[in-house]
């Protein structure tokens, strides 16, 4: 593969040459230059588009009866976290519920940063209850639970590692039915109502891992951006700053031809395929609107614009990754959440430690972004440019430096903390943060840079101190 297509943003197609049904070689043109790339037929050569229906506008919560009566529900599982249980969101979906007669069981025992135990409650709840319709009400935790517990209960023969991604789990496609879901997101942050993925705390590896399969998709994602009034300024802010990582590591990601293995069969081709046009198209745009509303949202509550633009922001970017995918970011994030020794942060009111998510993603992005640079220059600056920055006079060898300093001025503008040591981490612990990163190939095997165990230790170390 030559530089040039690594540094490739885009391409016209000018002549494909045919083997069989799948293209062998393309010509392209970059920078007035043509270039040929030889597909091997190993790698993958297409990539598909999913995405959950999306309906946005202030109050579009009370329509969740009418869908459910449309969906022809006899008995609607509604999942929720003991905490919104009594806010009004909730009070809003449920009333509308009543409202239209639709009979339902609520499920409020959602654990915020689930695991695999309480994944396995909900599904327990499910299998108990004979649900026809899913309703999701929170943030990335119930969405993820509401997933799983509709996945396993479509299908109870299923053994819980049958569908956790491999080498964890045994990764296996999903080829029964679900029922419908609905997700209220009541988060700027996550997408999760975009996207085919559940991710946990697996609390034997003492890591995050996952669920990543199209089925799992919310048949309907609510965006209500009332629900955001309420939102604490450091759930803003972390939710927020995941948005930023989705959106920058999957325009970053491998391409889509680079990934293998090719699948034998389509629906083995996974939810996370690489950087592609249609996912570049929502990155690049949920990136320009974080970078102008993100310090708003976190510090003016009462900014409608702000918060409402940041919750279209974490959709666009949901459809971006959840297409693309997410690399080494996410994939070192997981046991920075699982081996949490006693962090807890202000505006989280929870009984047990716990780093937030996004904050767990964002905290090795300047040593992350700075390594993986060399990849792909050009893609790690028009990131920049996308977050305001000018890289007129930047040189294509300090991309990554440079991004990694764009990040930092956005870091601290919204007080994120200073590195791992601020998280509980020393310098003792990186191996076995490195040991927790390995497993993670559905991530990971997306940088577009390939990592060694070396590499993880040598970006960990460095992200001990951010600033």
């Amino acid at each position: 593969m030559s530089s040039l297509l690594r540094a490739f943003c885009g391409y016209h197609r000018i002549s494909t040459k045919w083997k069989g049904l799948v293209p062998s070689s393309y010509q392209f043109i970059q920078n007035g230059l043509v270039s040929t790339y030889n597909q091997s037929d190993k790698t993958d050569y297409a990539y598909e588009m999913a995405c959950s229906n999306i309906r946005y506008g202030k109050g579009v919560t009370q329509e969740v009866g009418l869908d459910c009566l449309n969906f022809k529900a006899r008995n609607v599982c509604v999942m929720t976290d003991s905490k919104l249980a009594k806010m009004d969101p909730v009070r809003v979906a449920l009333e509308s519920l009543e409202q239209h007669k639709v009979p339902y069981q609520l499920y409020d025992k959602v654990r915020v940063e689930p695991s695999d135990q309480s994944f396995k409650n909900a599904v327990q709840f499910a299998l108990d209850g004979n649900f026809d319709v899913f309703l999701a009400i929170g943030g990335g935790s119930v969405m993820d639970t509401c997933k799983a517990a509709n996945l396993y209960s479509s299908n109870p023969s299923a053994e819980f590692l049958d569908y956790v991604n491999a080498p964890i789990g045994r990764g296996r496609p999903v080829t029964h039915t679900v029922k419908p879901l609905i997700a209220v997101s009541t988060t700027a942050g996550t997408g999760s109502e975009t996207t085919g993925t559940a991710v946990f705390d697996f609390l034997a590896l003492r890591s995050k891992t996952g669920i990543s399969s199209r089925a799992l998709r919310p048949t309907l994602g609510i965006l209500d951006p009332l629900h955001l009034r309420t939102v604490p300024e450091r759930v803003t802010a972390y939710t927020g700053i995941d948005v930023l990582c989705h959106a920058i590591e999957s325009f970053t990601a491998l391409p889509y031809y680079e990934r293998q293995p090719r699948p034998d069969n389509p629906i083995a081709r996974p939810a996370y395929q690489g950087s592609n046009p249609i996912s570049d198209v929502w990155s690049r745009h949920a990136l320009t609107i974080t970078s102008k509303f993100l310090k708003r949202a976190v510090y003016n509550p009462d900014d409608e614009e702000a918060r409402s633009q940041m919750l279209l922001a974490s959709c666009f970017a949901g459809i971006g990754f959840g297409n693309a995918g997410c690399h080494l970011c996410h994939g070192m994030s997981y046991p920075i959440s699982g081996l949490v020794k006693t962090f807890t942060s202000k505006d989280y009111d929870l009984d047990h430690p716990m780093v937030p998510h996004g904050l767990s993603v964002i905290i090795t992005a300047p040593a992350v972004f700075t390594f993986t640079a060399s990849a792909c220059p050009e893609r790690h600056l028009e990131a920049a440019t996308c977050l305001g920055a000018d890289v007129r006079n930047v040189k294509r060898e300090d991309a990554g430096k440079f991004l990694a300093d764009v990040l930092r001025k956005i870091m601290l503008d919204i007080e994120v903390p200073n590195g791992l040591k601020e998280l509980g981490y020393t310098s003792t612990d990186i191996p076995e943060l490195v040991k927790g990163t390995l497993p993670q190939h559905r991530v990971t095997k997306l940088s577009p840079r390939p990592a060694s165990e070396e590499d993880f230790a040598a970006m960990f170390e460095s992200s001990l101190t951010v600033y």
